[in-house]
């Protein structure tokens, strides 16, 4: 069982950790340095290893914990920012060696700082291996086998992230904890309402199903071939979640959703992907002017099909029924569009499960980031109700249908007659 408020404290354990890594890497380098997003992610071991390879060179620490708390913690600098790190050290080095071993002392460091703000939160002891130096540009360079969960389940992740304040900087850490050690921590830590795990599994495949339904859709509707690139739960503090959208300029369209669950969904575009969007919807050319007031709607409607299709197979699986608004759009930096649905979940809880998942074009440039955040107790209320062994089998595919009062019908039907979509 997955208890609300045992996970919350396990959110404050890492963010105390990173606060304490980041306190001590600032007077040994006289980089200054904030604490960026930290969240627990509920993912699998493939998604794990996807964010690893990216083809960029990364070195740091790879440590195993006991006793309090059991798991690999990795500790990891990008090359370049591992080399501004070990300068700050070892001035004039022109050594190989000497880079490697600044880079382990200061991610020595910074780990036992992870690992005393975990035990102090924790009010225990927990031991740690002898650090191994991790080097390279694959997964496998930093996991095991036997690290991260297979496809087929989730896994608690804690995920922090260091910046360095007025410079590039690219630091991530990993704490990857035994299964069996998380639910003996739960099992002590049980106090308010608890998620069954299974329940929680299913839930988390049931939206990758809408997902792909909403690829799928948006295949038809645009013909770019669209493919689910990332997904995950997060577990977060409200207040993080909109540290974790790009800082930039987003084109967005959000609607709250009434059922059970209830809550608030966002479909969140680069600018880049919402003028591809409407380009290939309606034929429109921004040409670098942004989006016209048609421009606009198609993204608006689009995103409510999408809407409709993703929430209503919701509804299949779990056999209700689940209304959404009319979609509100905006175009603004990416952490201002989410602030309004941050407020209104904020009324009735501290934290919430973000389901998280990124649409990526098969041949080009285009991605969506698509943010599904339930209110809590509606969570808990659909878990109990929904039934994992039907996740498989029911049908999610849902008919198009346009929110009441939203943009003109007739703009609708245009968009749905030129790619042939049944609307």
């Amino acid at each position: 069982m997955l208890d609300v408020e045992a996970l919350g404290t396990f959110y404050e354990m890492a963010r105390e950790g990173a606060e304490l890594a980041a306190g001590r890497l600032t007077p040994m380098t006289d980089i200054q340095t904030r604490v960026g997003v930290t969240r627990l992610d509920f993912t699998t071991g493939p998604a794990i290893r996807a964010e690893l390879d990216d083809d960029v060179r990364k070195v740091g620490i790879r440590v195993e914990l006991s006793e309090g708390v059991e798991g690999t913690s990795l500790l990891l600098f990008d090359e370049d920012s591992a080399r501004e790190v070990a300068a700050t050290l070892t001035a004039d080095m022109d050594e190989e060696n000497l880079t490697q071993s600044a880079v382990a002392e200061v991610s020595q460091i910074m780990n036992s700082g992870f690992v005393d703000g975990w035990a102090d939160v924790l009010q225990t002891e927990i031991d740690v291996s002898t650090p191994e130096y991790v080097d390279g540009t694959s997964p496998d360079a930093f996991l095991d086998a036997d690290d991260v969960a297979p496809a087929d389940e989730l896994a608690l992740v804690f995920r922090s992230q260091i910046e360095a304040v007025g410079t590039e900087f690219a630091f991530k850490h990993y704490f990857m904890p035994e299964r069996d050690s998380i639910e003996a921590l739960f099992e002590r830590r049980t106090a308010g309402y608890s998620l069954e795990y299974e329940k929680l599994v299913g839930f988390d495949r049931m939206a990758h199903r809408g997902a792909e339904t909403v690829a799928e859709n948006l295949t038809k509707m645009t013909g770019i071939d669209m493919d689910v690139d990332i997904r995950r739960i997060n577990f977060v503090s409200l207040d993080a979640i909109p540290e974790d959208v790009p800082a930039e300029p987003q084109v967005s369209v959000a609607f709250s959703f009434d059922g059970l669950p209830s809550g608030y969904l966002l479909f969140l575009f680069s600018e880049r992907s919402a003028n591809q969007l409407v380009e290939a919807t309606v034929g429109e050319s921004t040409d670098g002017e942004g989006l016209s007031a048609m421009g606009q709607d198609a993204v608006q409607e689009l995103s409510n099909i999408m809407a409709s299709g993703l929430l209503d197979g919701w509804a299949n699986l779990l056999d209700t029924t689940i209304d959404h608004t009319t979609p509100t759009f905006a175009h603004d930096m990416g952490p201002a569009v989410v602030d309004p649905l941050i407020v209104g979940l904020s009324e009735g809880q501290e934290f919430a499960f973000v389901f998280d998942t990124r649409l990526k074009a098969v041949d080009t440039e285009f991605d969506l980031d698509i943010y599904a955040i339930p209110n809590e107790t509606d969570l808990e209320a659909a878990l109990e109700r929904l039934d994992v062994t039907n996740v498989e089998s029911v049908q999610v595919q849902a008919e198009f249908t346009a929110a009441q009062g939203g943009p003109n019908s007739d703009d609708l039907q245009e968009i749905g007659d030129i790619e042939g979509v049944d609307l």
